[in-house]
């Protein structure tokens, strides 16, 4: 089977983005917002800042709870050196509050940095922010995930996955947005795309 260059398989995501929801994810060539973000100890982490200093690999995944983003996660622990050999830094971003970033025991071995986004701020201004429909918080409630107590608000928002690659002016070098939750970029193909940016 063929392989689908990325560029298209972002248009085509960005396609059915459009259905869901008004705003587009920002893609290549566009600046990151300027966003602050938490770390597990509360602080403020401001964004455009942190790249300036370091080239970015940026994950949104969805939250602790989710097991598509904890496997997801576990992998990308993988790649961590080479990243860093590659002079990036891998920066973890999620609708979770800051207390709640390293519950998960798995989560607590990992080497690189988690932050919280839980008032979405992040997701909205990158374009990749949706609002889970009633139907699916129901069911995931009745599976005991509770959005609002991993959040701590009640707007019931959520990134679709997704991983942007920023350079030290913080310029997207690399996008890649994917509605389908079960869905993730390969570690392999992240950090073949971060070094194609170096």
């Amino acid at each position: 089977m063929k392989c689908i260059p990325f560029t298209i398989v972002f248009l085509l995501f960005a396609t059915a983005l459009v259905a869901q929801d008004p705003a587009l994810p920002l893609t290549v060539y566009d600046a990151i917002p300027d966003v602050t973000l938490h770390t597990d100890k509360g602080e403020n982490f401001n964004l455009r800042q942190a790249v300036a200093e370091e080239p970015a690999v940026l994950i949104f995944y969805r939250g602790g709870w989710c097991p598509f983003c904890t496997r997801h996660l576990m992998a990308l622990e993988g790649i961590q050196k080479d990243l860093v050999a590659a002079g990036f830094q891998l920066l973890a971003i999620s609708a979770d509050q800051p207390s709640k970033l390293r519950e998960k025991p798995a989560f607590q071995a990992l080497t690189y940095t988690l932050l919280s986004d839980s008032t979405m701020a992040a997701a909205r201004a990158f374009g990749i922010a949706y609002k889970v429909p009633d139907d699916v918080l129901a069911r995931m409630k009745s599976m005991g995930v509770d959005l609002e107590a991993a959040s701590g608000n009640t707007g019931h928002l959520l990134p679709y996955p997704s991983v942007f690659i920023v350079d030290k002016a913080g310029i997207i070098r690399f996008a890649y947005v994917n509605p389908d939750y079960k869905v993730r970029l390969d570690p392999a193909k992240i950090l073949e795309a971060a070094h194609a940016v170096e």
